[in-house]
This record gives structure tokens, C-alpha cells and sequence, in this order.
């Protein structure tokens, strides 16, 4: 069977950049018909959310303005092929592959509407082949960073001697509600961010980089009311129930342990976690049951503090990090994430 490796993962950001503690007079404003108890509850969710700062395509004046679900959707379909081309093509130049010898484009995104999606412009833009297979992921959230490998790699196991490129691009602030005051709506407001990213694979005999062993979904049973979002005339309005965490928990053995089996491993081989930075919340849960096995998700944590999560793209950060550390052969990592169906991805590496 050929083997698979992920030979090189980039980031691009967008160009506005605030710091927690410059958002909040923003929210303050935006807050000022509430009633002064929600306010500071809204606001301790601001300053509690172990983000530091986040990335934006829009500046805070234009997220805190009243514009349509159209206004915000142009300038996500604008700026998103922006980061896409520019996350691509820096991903490509940094490995020296040329664009045409990429064989399979994935694109992901959950946080905006376009049709054709971003990977026929990605095709136009950067002169890939006009037999390159394309496969938009649109609607698994979190997820689909995850997601997207599990297809890249069932794509190259079956195709030897193939190239393929994953690029994620989110902006959950062109989803930002300014009429919704929903819980749901403040927690994700506090939490999120926007990126691009993107992962370049290969089933060559030649490639380097750590290897997929496996890739394997697992979803939950009459869950579909957990996360996602409801499409509204204001656009798309964001569902997050409070039982993410406990629920993960309670599902986290069988999640974890038989993947793990079924490809003759197990947590005590597992050295490194590159585990999605949902929030805060759902990062202190992972954290205390991978604790419980020896484990840290340090540089998950890192991520959060620094991007705030971006949706599908977030895992791919954590993903660069190990990228550029010295990993002995032979050690083994664990990606993990979770998103909208409710479900769960996972991947085995290996180094």
C-alpha cells in the first residue's frame, strides 16, 4: 500500500488584527440597550476567553455595523479568494512545486456562500490543470479541516504517485449577528477568528514529511442539534449548545480507543495531540481527560490564545507547529477535532 505524507502545511491571515482588550469597547457599544448584568456577563465572556487576539477581513467598525447578509457575503467571497490564492501559492512556492502538478483540490469553508466555490477560482487564478479533481467541503464546520485529510488521503491511497493541496479558508466574523443576543451568539463572538490554511500531500514514493497511518469519522447518534448554524435573512446564525463539553466526554473513551486498536496502537505510543482549539471550554475538558493520560495539548492552547478559533482551519495551525519542530522517526501524533452532525475526526501519524 503507498504510503501518504503531508509535506508541508502555511498559514495566511487577513490583514485586520485587534487585541482582546481593543475589542471590548466595541461590544460595550454594541451592548449599551442591554441590561447592565448581561453586559458584564458578556463582557468576563470576552476578557475569559483565553483568546488574545484575533485576525478579521473586516475591521471592528465594519463587524459592528448593521450591513445586510449580502454586504457581509461580498466580503467574504472577495476576501476569501484573496487568502485562498495567497495561502496557496505560498504553500507551493515553500515545497517548489509548480501549480499544475497538483492532481486534487480541496476547499474548505463553512462560514459564507459561493457558487462556483473557491477551488474553480483557485484553478483559474494559480493555472492548475484543467483535469485536477476538485471537492469542495462546505458544511462540516470545525471539522472539515480534519474532514479534508480523511479525503485527501483516501484519494492518494487509491491514486499512487499523486500530489494534492487542502486549502481552508473561514471567516466566522462575516457571520457575526448584530441583532442576535442569544448566548450561542456571545460565546462564538468572544471565540472566534479568521484564517486560511493550507496542507499539501503527496502519495509519492519520494515524499517526505509524517505519514497518515489512518483517518476515520465517528459520529454521534440524535445530535444534530448541538452546533451549526440556522440560516436566517441576516445570514447565518450561529448554534452552540452548552452540553458540547460534557457531551465529548462522555464519548472521548470511544472515540479515541478503538481508532487507536484497530491500527495496533494506543494512547502510551501517542507523543504528540494536534487537537482543534474549539474554545475554551471544550480545550479545559480535552486537556483534563488527556491529562488523565499523560498527555498536553499545549500547543492547541497556544493557538487558541493567539488566532481564537477559525473554524476548519484551526486544526491545520496546530498542524504547522509540529511542521516545524524536530520530530524523532517513529513518534506518533493524534489529530482530533469536532464539529456540526455532531461528530468527530481523527487521524493517525506518523513521523
Amino acid at each position: 500500500m503507498n504510503q501518504i505524507h503531508i509535506t508541508k502545511v502555511t498559514k495566511e491571515l487577513p490583514k485586520y488584527c485587534r487585541e482582546t482588550k481593543d475589542i471590548l469597547p466595541f461590544v460595550e457599544f454594541w451592548l449599551q440597550g442591554q441590561e447592565s448584568r448581561f453586559r458584564r456577563k458578556v463582557i468576563k465572556i470576552f476578557e475569559g476567553a483565553a483568546v488574545d487576539k484575533r485576525y478579521s477581513i473586516m475591521d471592528p467598525e465594519e463587524v459592528f455595523t448593521a450591513t445586510s447578509f449580502e454586504d457581509k457575503n461580498n466580503i467574504y467571497v472577495r476576501e476569501v479568494k484573496k487568502l485562498g490564492t495567497r495561502v496557496l501559492d505560498k504553500a507551493l512556492k515553500g515545497i517548489q512545486w509548480n501549480a499544475d502538478s497538483l492532481d486534487y483540490l480541496i476547499t474548505v469553508s463553512c462560514t459564507g456562500i459561493m457558487i462556483p466555490s473557491l477551488d474553480a477560482y483557485l484553478i483559474n487564478a494559480m493555472g492548475l490543470r484543467q483535469d485536477v479533481v476538485r471537492l469542495p467541503v462546505t458544511e462540516m464546520g470545525c471539522a472539515a479541516g480534519i474532514s479534508a485529510l480523511i479525503y485527501a488521503q483516501n484519494f492518494l491511497r487509491s491514486n499512487p504517485d499523486k500530489r494534492a493541496a487542502i486549502v481552508a479558508v473561514e471567516s466566522p466574523t462575516a457571520t457575526f449577528q448584530l441583532n442576535d443576543f442569544s448566548m450561542a451568539n456571545m460565546v462564538s463572538a468572544a471565540i472566534f477568528g479568521d484564517g486560511a490554511s493550507c496542507v499539501l500531500l503527496s502519495s509519492e514514493e519520494k515524499a517526505k514529511g509524517p505519514k497518515i497511518v489512518a483517518g476515520e469519522m465517528y459520529h454521534f447518534k440524535d445530535s444534530t442539534h448541538l452546533m451549526g448554524f440556522d440560516l436566517t435573512d441576516s445570514g447565518l446564525k450561529m448554534i452552540l449548545d452548552p452540553s458540547v463539553p460534557q457531551t465529548i466526554s462522555e464519548h472521548f473513551p470511544d472515540i479515541v480507543h478503538p481508532f487507536l486498536a484497530r491500527h495496533g496502537t494506543t494512547m502510551d505510543d501517542i507523543n504528540h495531540l494536534v487537537f482543534h482549539p474549539g474554545g475554551k471550554k471544550i480545550v479545559e475538558t480535552v486537556e483534563a481527560l488527556f491529562g488523565k493520560l499523560g498527555k498536553n495539548i499545549d500547543d492547541t492552547r497556544e493557538t487558541l490564545k493567539l488566532y481564537g478559533n477559525m473554524s476548519s482551519a484551526t486544526v491545520l495551525y496546530v498542524l504547522e507547529r509540529f511542521m516545524e519542530k524536530q520530530i524523532p522517526a517513529g513518534d506518533k501524533g493524534l489529530m482530533l477535532s469536532f464539529g456540526p452532525g455532531f461528530s468527530a475526526q481523527r487521524i493517525l501519524l506518523e513521523w
